[in-house]
């Protein structure tokens, strides 16, 4: 964001990133530029007016209201967008044996970027640059997954309200319930034709009745990549049972996964870890960009 500040601030934030950012540098891919500095270009005046535009939008309907409360109960919306890049390890494990999906990896939270890095193996890469996918392994088995769907999907899985501000997004208000001995208000999130690659894709979120901090998130896949004929996954439904505060924005560090029975928690079948939280001013120059080398995905 270019601001105009004083010199002798300018120094202190270069010098405040620096050490925050110091105990990352392993995990960061040896293929990143570290000599140039790619500084996210959000005006000041871009946030704001998104944030106003989404408090209006939201604020004129009741599930909208939730949303909101929700957003404000963990940090607000401003403070989301003026954060900067988001970084975070996501360790998802099915308990089945089937593939674990874990990487280290930096979203830009304006614009759906993400890049991702195995954590056994900092050369082996993959990200999303806005317009298209790419991947760059040296071994085959690196990801064994399809890492075009992977590359947003773990923000959308963990870091709500926040990534549900946008255009071409639907909230319906639902009955309130009982959730582990707590009454909650719940709202449901769709998606407007053409939104992402699975606009059918939604999200049942609950909120606290009393702290509007989000208790569960109940959600289902309907990726075209692995329902080419239309159909999704059976519904599933997440537990937050951990937090943690980052530069003033509550994110869970622990999900527990499982079968939606009914909306209620049936069999459990996945534990999500995150860990490694931060969030920094600036990253490598063209560090979503599709790297020499590297393999498209179509």
């Amino acid at each position: 964001m270019k601001f105009t500040i004083k010199i002798a601030m300018a120094l202190f934030l270069l010098a405040f990133t620096a050490c925050k950012n110091e105990p990352k540098k392993e995990k960061m891919d040896e293929t990143a530029t570290t000599e140039m500095v790619e500084k996210y270009d959000i005006p000041e005046s871009w946030v704001k007016n998104r944030v106003e535009k989404a408090k209006t939008r939201l604020n004129a309907s009741e599930a909208g209201k939730v949303l909101w409360n929700g957003m404000e109960a963990q940090g607000g919306l401003e403070k989301w967008f003026n954060n900067g890049y988001l970084s975070f390890r996501f360790d998802y494990q099915p308990l089945d044996g089937s593939t674990r999906r874990n990487s280290y990896q930096t979203v830009d939270t304006w614009n759906n970027k993400a890049r991702h890095n195995s954590v056994e193996d900092t050369t082996a890469i993959f990200g999303w640059d806005g317009k298209e996918a790419w991947v760059m392994a040296k071994d085959s088995t690196a990801f064994e997954y399809d890492t075009k769907f992977w590359a947003l999907t773990p923000i959308y899985l963990f870091a709500h309200p926040f990534v549900l501000d946008g255009e071409g997004v639907g909230l319906e208000l639902l009955e309130g319930r009982e959730y582990k001995g707590d009454m909650q208000d719940v709202i449901k999130a769709t998606f407007a034709s053409g939104t992402g690659d699975a606009p059918d894709d939604y999200y049942i979120l609950y909120f606290d009745k009393n702290t509007h901090k989000m208790s569960a998130i109940s959600y289902i896949v309907s990726y075209p990549g692995y329902f080419p004929n239309g159909g999704h996954a059976p519904e599933k439904i997440m537990e937050i049972v951990g937090w943690k505060t980052v530069d003033g924005i509550d994110l869970p560090t622990s999900l527990k996964t499982h079968w939606s029975k009914e909306g209620d928690l049936g069999e459990y079948i996945t534990k999500i870890e995150i860990s490694d939280l931060s969030f920094s001013p600036s990253v490598s120059e063209n560090y979503f960009s599709k790297p020499e080398g590297a393999k498209v995905i179509e």
